[in-house]
């Protein structure tokens, strides 16, 4: 089964992940001021994984030894933070990162459940290939219990807020460096 070490690979998938989107988006988001942007950056980040995942796929690899996280439900639920309430970005900091909080890991742990354990994979590999239909399937039964990728998902889910305020502060910054730099 699984090593410690591929367990504390999807620990830092899951924290890793949550940072990507929640600090991305809520840049975006916070930037052009207009809801629905944080679903567009989700969308474009989810396809340069879909292309990441072809290209590992096409230099030999397993389909299901590439990761691709889910984004765009989350990052939905970001937007519908800031546009319900009105650009309020302390709101969309507590509501948009407890939504997202909740939501990704649940996705990124969903996910996880469907991938093949890299270190395994990694020593097994070339090995010869069954057809789909006489390749064994593993039971999941508790798969999760007491493991480093539901401590990733509580630590992203903990860490989502603070990652949306960084982004907002990020943003800020931008303003600044900006207007330090303009000759208007």
């Amino acid at each position: 089964f699984y090593t410690d070490w591929a367990w504390t690979s999807f620990t830092v998938f899951s924290i890793s992940q949550t940072l990507m989107l929640v600090v991305g988006a809520t840049y975006y988001l916070t930037f052009t001021g207009v809801p629905g942007t944080a679903t567009y950056y989700a969308l474009i980040m989810t396809v340069y994984t879909w292309i990441a995942k072809g290209a590992w796929f096409a230099l030999g690899y397993p389909y299901d030894f590439i990761v691709t996280p889910v984004w765009l439900p989350s990052a939905m639920l970001l937007d519908l933070a800031y546009w319900a309430t009105k650009k309020n970005k302390h709101s969309l900091i507590f509501f948009g990162g407890v939504l997202v909080g909740m939501s990704l890991p649940l996705f990124n742990m969903v996910n996880l459940i469907t991938v093949a354990g890299p270190l395994e994979t990694a020593f097994k590999y070339p090995r010869p290939t069954l057809p789909p239909y006489m390749t064994p399937i593993e039971p999941q039964v508790g798969k999760f219990y007491n493991s480093p990728v539901a401590l990733g998902a509580g630590a992203g889910a903990v860490l989502s807020c603070t990652f949306a305020a960084l982004g907002c502060k990020l943003n800020t910054w931008t303003y600044r460096w900006m207007a330090a730099w303009s000759k208007w």
